[in-house]
């Protein structure tokens, strides 16, 4: 750690001379200010504007002239910035990355034409895209009073209204030296690093940084359904998700065992669901489950279905259903529980192997509040997961009775409305059985 409080985090691969050099600020969307949503995302753009030593957009194109590649992204709990460079050129990025953390110079000529950007990249990933547009409608549906409710890039008529105050603010606030993680990967070793460390980031000086306290999800009773009809949808998929513990908050001793679970119950073309669901009853096309323990808060433990062709969804929802019910009601097995086991000690390894996987596992972890310890005892806990610990944990969150459904569904086919003969006695246009169904866009219905 550097004497302004600066986190640094050194893993050497000498496999080939290329390095990965990331920066990661403990911030992200759910640290907004209520109002202004995506503001997060939106300092993430202006990020690669002017700062004191270079002009808008320079930064990218002197990583790009010295055969690197370099972009950033934004979660809910943190902002990362990234590039990837020749070994030799570690220097160069770490200067540039310390010139933007202490001298960003933001003009409305430079914002005002991002927000636009942002505007137009909502538009065309979530707004265009009725799959992404699911996932933000159910998410909003999990997360009714936590900020994770909220969508990572904003919503619009939020985004529209964001000001170069507004990013000056959150970046004066949060974009400090004693607020963010610096992780190089690759063919570099400590004393390396610790000079130019030093020598580029440890001259900033360090800030009062807000505690990141959130609201907690109060809890809901009721399940609740998400569906979403669009006439682009060519292939319908169900999702069914329930509220999980991480590492950090709710029950989190079912952290490690409920990454077995998800092994076990959707982890791919031998996992529970897709020999059921896929193989035998050939009511789909694929099926499997989602879990991530990484949140800074509470997460999601989520099962994914799309159909075959002519299934109806009632009968594919009840077949999951079915599926999740008995793992709760008959547990799993000691030889499930091992199989999962070794597929996760050997996915592991596989990306250790590579220079960003090791950098994003240690970034993750140190600005979600866990330590390098953690990270390189997450073998050993994975395998002292045992079958009892397994069950437990599918008892605890897919027993729950209130998770939410999302449906994909196309729009129904737009009828043309019957004539009928023209009599004195005949129905006002609309009103029979003839008359058109409602849009072809039926977003955001809950029920």
């Amino acid at each position: 750690m550097l004497d302004n409080g600066m986190q640094v985090v050194v893993v050497t691969n000498q496999r080939v001379p290329v390095i990965t050099h990331m920066v990661w600020y403990k911030v992200g969307a759910a640290d907004e200010e209520t109002g202004k949503g995506g503001i997060a995302h939106f300092l993430e753009h202006l990020m690669f504007k002017a700062t004191d030593e270079l002009k808008p957009g320079e930064f990218s194109r002197i990583v790009a002239r010295n055969g690197g590649r370099d972009n950033a992204f934004t979660s809910w709990d943190y902002t990362a910035y990234f590039q990837n460079v020749a070994a030799d050129r570690l220097e160069l990025v770490m200067r540039m990355e310390a010139d933007r953390m202490a001298n960003l110079r933001l003009t409305d000529e430079t914002v005002l034409p991002e927000r636009d950007v942002v505007l137009e990249e909502r538009r065309q990933r979530t707004e265009n895209e009725p799959g992404d547009k699911l996932s933000e409608l159910v998410q909003a549906s999990m997360f009714v009073h936590h900020p994770y409710g909220t969508p990572i890039i904003g919503w619009a008529n939020e985004i529209a209204k964001l000001t170069r105050d507004d990013a000056n603010q959150f970046y004066h606030t949060w974009y400090a030296p004693n607020n963010a993680v610096l992780v190089v990967a690759g063919d570099v070793t400590v004393e390396q690093v610790r000079p130019l460390a030093e020598k580029y980031f440890g001259p900033i000086a360090p800030r009062p940084v807000p505690a990141r306290i959130r609201v907690e999800e109060p809890p809901f009773e009721a399940e609740r359904r998400v569906i979403l009809r669009d006439a682009e949808v060519r292939q319908p998929s169900l999702r069914r998700l329930y509220h999980a513990p991480s590492y950090n908050r709710g029950e989190t001793v079912h952290a490690y065992p409920l990454q077995v679970l998800s092994e076990i119950v959707g982890g791919g073309a031998t996992s529970r669901l897709y020999r059921s669901l896929v193989v035998e009853q050939r009511l789909a096309t694929s099926a499997g489950t989602g879990y991530s323990p990484d949140a800074f808060d509470t997460s999601v433990f989520g099962a994914y279905v799309s159909p075959n062709a002519g299934v109806d969804m009632d009968k594919l929802e009840a077949a999951l259903v079915e599926q999740l019910e008995k793992v709760v009601r008959d547990g799993v097995t000691a030889e499930e529980v091992a199989t999962a086991k070794t597929r996760l000690e050997r996915e592991a390894i596989f990306a250790r192997d590579s220079l960003r996987g090791p950098a994003m596992s240690f970034g993750v972890a140190l600005a979600t509040g866990r330590t390098v310890e953690d990270v390189e005892a997450w073998p050993e806990r994975i395998a002292s997961v045992t079958v009892e610990q397994v069950n437990a944990a599918a008892r605890a969150v897919l027993g729950q009775t209130n998770p939410v459904t999302g449906l994909l569904l196309p729009a129904p086919v737009r009828q043309a409305a019957a004539q009928p003969d023209a009599q004195p006695d005949a129905q006002p246009p609309g009103t029979g059985a003839g008359a058109a169904p409602s849009r072809s866009n039926d977003s955001g219905v809950i029920r």
